[in-house]
């Protein structure tokens, strides 16, 4: 899987620029605040995930602009595909691939798929959990498309539930809010659990060898207290979930709060059978992560055939020696594009675009390194 060609028009700091990149390592260099992050913004839109820094679609168009558009061309499965995502400050955003109209923003992930790695990755461990829903939602949503359907529909009911209890909408349509909450959330339950058992596998081979065998990593699926087995049925595991929904339901009413579900979960991650976040050093919290982002990585390949693209937002300034070089000797597989300030030497030969300031961003192509 190759991204070929980028092209940014009225798109955060870019009025009209584009981007050519090679199979391998490409880096992006330049000073701070040129809009070097913006680029991988825009091509991790492409492949069908939310903006990792924004929720707000006014934020991802230029100032000076009423829409902004993100187009690339992909080569993926043996074939090339045109993909296109405009956005207008008012209406609808249009996606499309090779000209043809795609319903949602997720099924864009079947052309293009790609891990990001950025600095606010290396607390994933200490964070919240908020972090780490993240981090399977995103996953999810390329992996598996029709999980991106049922958690917008999950994320929905929660709003209007939430709305109810807080803001003293009709109590009466809370019952089916209720039930429909059970039906996406079981999905989202078995979806997750299915994901950090392949996960867990994939991580604890790569943190084995970052640590030189002696730390072993777990990660262990957290959801309500009532399912013990996430590998179970749907139908089962709605069962689970609105036992716990009913033993919870007078605390919410109490606490006008969303107390049971999917929506609080959370990754308990170990190590050497010891919760990392509160007994890992920064160290190691860092090979966990990485690790983690290094085995998300690995089973895209093993889904697809073909790595995703890896984009890496300057997380090689945060790491030390050994950490780097394991990042460099990861990425040769596939093709990578990472940004940093100062071109590294840990990549010959790689691809290296520099990126200038002024009113407007620029870029030009400097010589193979």
């Amino acid at each position: 899987m190759i991204i070929d060609r980028v092209a940014l028009r009225g798109f955060r700091s870019y009025t009209d620029s584009a981007f050519s990149f090679k199979d391998g390592v490409n880096i992006i260099w330049g000073e701070n605040a040129r809009g070097k992050t913006n680029l991988l913004e825009g091509i991790m839109l492409l492949s069908g995930a939310a903006s990792w820094r924004t929720r707000k679609r006014g934020d991802l168009i230029h100032f000076q602009r009423e829409a902004a558009a993100v187009e690339g061309s992909v080569e993926a499965r043996g074939r090339s595909f045109d993909i296109a995502i405009r956005m207008p400050l008012r209406g609808k955003t249009a996606y499309t691939v090779n000209g043809v109209a795609q319903k949602r923003q997720y099924d864009l992930s079947e052309y293009l798929r790609c891990v990001l790695f950025c600095p606010d990755d290396l607390y994933l461990v200490k964070g919240g959990p908020d972090k780490r829903r993240r981090f399977m939602d995103t996953a999810l949503g390329q992996l598996r498309p029709r999980y991106a359907a049922i958690l917008a529909e999950y994320q929905k009911l929660c709003e209007m539930k939430q709305f109810i209890l807080k803001d003293g909408g009709s109590m009466t349509v809370l019952p089916e809010i209720n039930d429909r909450m059970v039906y996406y959330g079981a999905e989202i339950v078995h979806y997750r659990g299915a994901f950090l058992f392949e996960l867990s596998r994939e991580a604890e081979i790569i943190h084995r060898n970052i640590s030189k065998g002696y730390e072993k990593l777990e990660l262990r699926y957290k959801t309500v207290s009532s399912v013990d087995d996430p590998s179970l049925p749907p139908e089962r595991l709605r069962d689970c979930l609105k036992a716990h929904m009913d033993s919870h339901w007078e605390a919410e009413m109490q606490s006008r709060s969303l107390l049971s579900g999917p929506h609080r979960d959370d990754i308990e991650i170990c190590i050497n059978g010891q919760p990392a976040r509160a007994f890992a050093s920064q160290g190691q919290a860092r090979t966990a992560a990485l690790s983690m982002k290094f085995g998300e990585r690995e089973l895209f390949r093993l889904d697809s055939g073909e790595y995703p693209i890896l984009l890496l937002d300057d997380v090689l300034s945060e790491l030390d020696e050994g950490r780097a070089a394991f990042v460099a000797s990861e990425a040769v597989g596939g093709q990578t594009i990472l940004t940093c300030c100062t071109p590294p030497d840990l990549f010959p030969g790689a691809h290296v675009i520099a990126i200038g300031g002024g009113s407007q961003t620029s870029a030009k192509e400097a010589p193979d390194l």
